[in-house]
C-alpha cells in the first residue's frame, strides 16, 4: 500500500495552540498561506491549519508526521489504519446519491448514485475522492470522475434532468424538492435494476437531508428502491459514496452546461447572480423568451427579471408544523 501523503482533520483551538508551538519547537519554516491561521513546513511535510479549524498535512512525510506527533502528542487518539476497525461501517457495501445545478438558473439538475463496497473504497484511497464542493477546477472534477466510472466494482447512475422536463416536473409538482425527490428515486430505482452487478449487496442508500420531512424522498421510491434501507442525513456528502456522487453529479451538470453554451453562442453562467440576470436578458435578446426554458430554470425570479415582468413579494420561510407535513 503507497505510503499516506495527505490528511485532513479538524482541531480545537487548544489542539492547534500545541501543534504551533510544537512547530516552532522544532524549527519547521513558517510561511504565509491565504486563510490560514499558521503554515509550516519540514523535511517534506507541509502542515496547515486553517481559519475554519480545517488541518491539512501533505508531503512525503505525512504519515510519519500523523503517526508519531499529530495523533499521539495533538489529537491524543490513535486512528491512522484504523478506521475501519473502530467504525466497520466505513467499508459497508452501499449507495451514495447526491445533485448538482439544483440552485443554478442555466442547465439542467443532475442527479448521480454511486454503489461502493470495500475494494472501491481502498482503491479511492489515494485517489482524492472527497465532496465536489471541495474542488475550485472543474477539470479536476472531470479527473476524478473519470477514475470513479473506471473503477472496477463501482457501479453508477446518472440521470440529468433537462431543462424543459425540469419546468414541465416543477409546473405539475410545485416543489424543488419533490422534482429533487423524483431524481434521487430514478437515480436509486436504476442502481437496484443493476444488482446483479453490486457484490456485496448494498446495505443501504445515503443521501443528504435536503427537505424537512424526511418522508419527501420515501414517499417518491419506486419499487426496487423500497427494497432498501435510505438514510438521510445532514452533511451526508462526508460519506465517500456521497461524495463520489456529487463528483459525477458535478462533472455531468458543467459538461451540459458547457454544450448549452456551445448551442447558443454565448455563456451560460453557473449560479444565479447579476451576471446570470445579464445573461438571462442577452439571451432573450439573441434566441427569443421562447427558448428561454430550453436552457433554464423558469421559476426562478431571474426569468421574471430577464423578460421585465413584476416579482411576487418574498415570504418568509417557516418551519412547517407537524399538520402540514402531515397533510
Amino acid at each position: 500500500m503507497k505510503p499516506l501523503t495527505i490528511y485532513t482533520t479538524k482541531l480545537s483551538d487548544a489542539q492547534a495552540t500545541a501543534l504551533e508551538n510544537y512547530l516552532r519547537e522544532e524549527d519547521f519554516t513558517f510561511r504565509e498561506v491565504p486563510y490560514a491561521k499558521f503554515a509550516g513546513e519540514k523535511n517534506k511535510t507541509n502542515v496547515v491549519f486553517y481559519q475554519s479549524g480545517k488541518l491539512v498535512v501533505q508531503g512525503k512525510g505525512t504519515q510519519e508526521f500523523v503517526e508519531f506527533v499529530l495523533e499521539p502528542q495533538i489529537l491524543q487518539e490513535v486512528k491512522l489504519g484504523y478506521e475501519t476497525i473502530l467504525n466497520p461501517e466505513l467499508l459497508a457495501p452501499r449507495i451514495g446519491v447526491d445533485e448538482s445545478g439544483k440552485g443554478d438558473f442555466f442547465g439542467p439538475m443532475c442527479v448521480a448514485g454511486v454503489y461502493v463496497n470495500e475494494s472501491v473504497i481502498a482503491a479511492w484511497k489515494e485517489a482524492g475522492v472527497r465532496d465536489s464542493k471541495n474542488f475550485s477546477s472543474d477539470r479536476r472534477i472531470a479527473e476524478i470522475a473519470d477514475i470513479i466510472r473506471k473503477t472496477p466494482g463501482c457501479v453508477y447512475s446518472v440521470v440529468p434532468i433537462g431543462n424543459e422536463a425540469y419546468n414541465r416536473l416543477y409546473s405539475t409538482m410545485r416543489s424543488v424538492n419533490l422534482v429533487l425527490a423524483w431524481g434521487h428515486a430514478r437515480v436509486i430505482e436504476n442502481l437496484m435494476g443493476n444488482s446483479a452487478n453490486m457484490n456485496p449487496p448494498p446495505v443501504r442508500a445515503i443521501s443528504d437531508q435536503f427537505s424537512y420531512d424526511k418522508a419527501t424522498v420515501g414517499k417518491a421510491l419506486m419499487k426496487l428502491g423500497r427494497g432498501i434501507e435510505l438514510v438521510q442525513r445532514h452533511k451526508a456528502e462526508e460519506d465517500i459514496a456521497v461524495a463520489a456522487a456529487s463528483i459525477l453529479a458535478r462533472n455531468e451538470f458543467v459538461t451540459r452546461l458547457a454544450g448549452l453554451s456551445k448551442q447558443y453562442g454565448m455563456v451560460l453562467p453557473k449560479g444565479a447572480s447579476a451576471a446570470v440576470d445579464a445573461a438571462a436578458k442577452e439571451f432573450i435578446a439573441k434566441h427569443g423568451v421562447e427558448n428561454l426554458a430550453k436552457v433554464a430554470k423558469m421559476h426562478f425570479r431571474t426569468a421574471l427579471r430577464a423578460q421585465g415582468l413584476p416579482e411576487p413579494p418574498k415570504t418568509e420561510w417557516r418551519r412547517p408544523t407537524k399538520k402540514s407535513v402531515d397533510n
